[in-house]
């Protein structure tokens, strides 16, 4: 006799225990249909926010042309040109106070660049002279990281600790639309939502992860839906609209240093240039997808924009232009001097006390230097 056929089985109607309940009414979490704007809205727009944004804009373009030219030139190892996407950039600098914390990955040196940081210091890790080119305490910018999406689980960790301690801080986490594909983000924002840290997510949805285009790499309608199943708003920007990617940021920035949690927002991007000098990105897109994306590009639309309703005018756009060009000069003269380097700063700051086999490597090394200087 099966359980079916049990007296009273019929009646039998099992129903989930209380733990199967839904935590959250999914429907305030969604994102919206369509990306966030700003531009082209008729949005009452900030004066000082948008000349600040446009000068830094066209400032970020500069550097990144520049940093793409050093690496013709030998001086840079590698660059990750983040060219199409400065408005996610300087958007995500400015949106944070000074007290926040800033967790970039290997193509966000401009947004490390846009919070204050030295041109040079940020590009000393693709120059491969030091860990890091700066002190992160200092700057409150975690080292620019290379593997995928391992900065987010230090962002949760940080913003959660801070919050233990008292203090008023949020971590803002960037991260490419490859980097979702990896354990890191799904254990980061799983964390991040549980513990409800004052944390930002903004995935950089620029089209491919090298070679490999989103569809690829997900099903989901877009990468902000995937908030809903940790349990935190998904926000979907248009990631080369400025004011709308800082306005979304600022927001969630804002809700996070309030205690409402985490937010996962996904600005829609592209990628203008190659996934890095050494790659050839003509092989897996063509030209005539990209050069739909220059009509979209983020100078042009704020530019156009900020000088239909009289904000920008000639002069302003000339100053914001040579500005750029100071900076890259004193960049360019800068890389172009060759570092004085001590090997021995092998050793330093990789751990707070060195251990006995980092002592006993150090030990090695100076006497091998001191042999050769006889």
């Amino acid at each position: 006799m099966t359980v079916q056929e049990l007296p009273g089985a019929a009646a039998y109607r099992p129903t989930p225990p209380p733990a199967w309940r839904p935590r959250t009414d999914p429907a305030p979490l969604l994102p919206d249909p369509e990306p966030h704007r700003v531009l082209g809205t008729g949005a009452e727009l900030d004066r000082a926010l948008m000349l600040k944004l446009y000068a830094e804009l066209v400032r970020g373009r500069r550097f990144n042309a520049q940093a793409t030219a050093l690496t013709k030139q030998g001086r840079l190892a590698v660059y990750p040109s983040s060219t199409g996407q400065e408005a996610c950039e300087v958007a995500a600098a400015l949106a944070l106070e000074e007290r926040d914390w800033l967790f970039p990955s290997y193509r966000d040196t401009l947004a490390a660049v846009a919070r204050g940081l030295d041109p040079v210091q940020a590009l000393t890790l693709l120059r491969g002279d030091w860990h890091t080119g700066y002190d992160p305490r200092e700057h409150r910018i975690a080292p620019l990281c290379t593997p995928l999406a391992t900065q987010l689980p230090h962002a949760v960790g940080l913003a959660h600790a801070a919050r233990l301690k008292g203090d008023d801080v949020v971590a803002l986490a960037l991260v490419g639309d490859g980097g979702t594909s990896e354990g890191d983000f799904h254990e980061a924002l799983n964390f991040a939502a549980v513990w409800q840290a004052p944390v930002v997510f903004l995935v950089q949805n620029n089209g491919f992860a090298i070679s490999v285009p989103l569809a690829k790499q997900t099903a989901a309608p877009s990468l902000a839906h995937k908030a809903v199943g940790y349990g935190m708003p998904g926000r979907l920007v248009d990631g080369n609209d400025a004011p709308a990617v800082h306005q979304v940021l600022s927001e969630a920035v804002a809700r996070a240093r309030r205690g409402g949690g985490p937010t996962l927002i996904e600005a829609v991007t592209y990628r203008m240039e190659a996934h890095t000098n050494a790659d050839d990105a003509t092989r897996y897109r063509g030209s005539a997808e990209v050069d739909a994306w220059r009509d979209h590009d983020p100078i042009r639309i704020l530019e156009g924009e900020l000088t239909a309703r009289g904000i920008l005018d000639e002069n302003g756009i000339r100053a914001a232009a040579e500005a750029a060009e100071t900076m890259a000069a004193a960049l360019r003269d800068q890389m172009n001097a060759d570092p004085v380097l001590d090997p021995m700063d092998l050793f330093a700051e990789v751990y707070a006390e060195k251990n006995g086999q980092l002592r006993e490597q150090a030990a090695q090394l100076r006497a091998e230097l001191e042999a050769e200087a006889r």
